[in-house]
């Protein structure tokens, strides 16, 4: 019995509430069970549905965004179950245990610390341009990939089952995760070299003093080259704008004393 494209939505939709009944005992287990509880109604008769629900009240826990990519694969093993004679309850357990540690540290890796950064650095750059619209950016940009993944990922996971394993191998999601932190560590210093030099012309200081910010920049390179947590640099960033601001105001005071 194929699960109607109606139930799949609801499960989605549940799937945004995955968190709403997190605890220390279970962490996202129960929120899991509630979003799949839609479509194990449809599968199995009220005796079958207890049993199948209990493996479900568990311990689990993923990334919230790649939790979908389970949910469906999950939910397309149940589908599956359902329709042959025989046990695959082990096999089910297996698969969520398999795969949901591995998708915690993309998911950490891509959203927490390569596109929340990121998005920042580019909300940062309408900022300092003196734009109001500058945090609902941030919020836009931040938002737009997290609910593409939510949604084109638990498509492929019921489409796919546990061959949606290979589909994260195959895009390569954590040299996604690398070069997304890469690409905001390039932005935040881009930003810093545009704070400077935006300075240095309007208080028509020796363009020379520009090469300091080639300091600041390498050091940022190195300390994420070794592994610092992008979001920090974010902070670094916003500090030294700031204090490179107080520096470039002493400077054009002594000037023009």
């Amino acid at each position: 019995m194929a699960i109607s494209r109606r139930t799949r939505l609801h499960i989605w939709l549940r799937l945004l509430l995955l968190q709403a009944s997190w605890n220390f005992e279970r962490l996202q287990g129960i929120g899991f069970f509630y979003s799949l509880l839609p479509g194990l109604r449809k599968l199995y008769k009220k005796e079958k549905l207890l049993d199948v629900s209990r493996k479900y009240v568990g311990y689990f826990n993923t990334h919230v965004y790649l939790a979908p990519m389970v949910a469906g694969a999950v939910l397309k093993l149940e589908e599956e179950q359902a329709a042959v004679v025989g046990d695959q309850t082990l096999e089910i357990d297996n698969f969520k245990e398999m795969v949901a540690a591995p998708y915690a540290a993309i998911g950490d890796a891509l959203f927490w610390g390569g596109l929340r950064p990121l998005a920042a650095g580019v909300a940062l750059f309408f900022a300092v341009k003196g734009i109001l619209w500058a945090p609902l950016i941030f919020i836009l940009i931040y938002n737009i990939v997290p609910t593409w993944f939510r949604t084109v990922f638990f498509v492929r996971g019921y489409r796919q089952g546990m061959q949606s394993v290979e589909f994260i191998q195959q895009h390569r999601l954590p040299d996604w995760a690398i070069h997304t932190k890469e690409t905001a560590v390039v932005i935040l210093g881009g930003l810093s070299a545009f704070m400077v030099f935006s300075q240095l012309t309007q208080h028509q200081l020796p363009s020379w003093l520009g090469m300091l910010t080639l300091i600041p920049m390498v050091f940022l390179g190195l300390v994420a080259r070794k592994g610092l947590s992008t979001l920090l640099l974010v902070l670094i960033t916003v500090i030294s704008i700031f204090f490179i601001g107080l520096f470039w105001a002493d400077v054009v005071s002594l000037i023009s004393f």
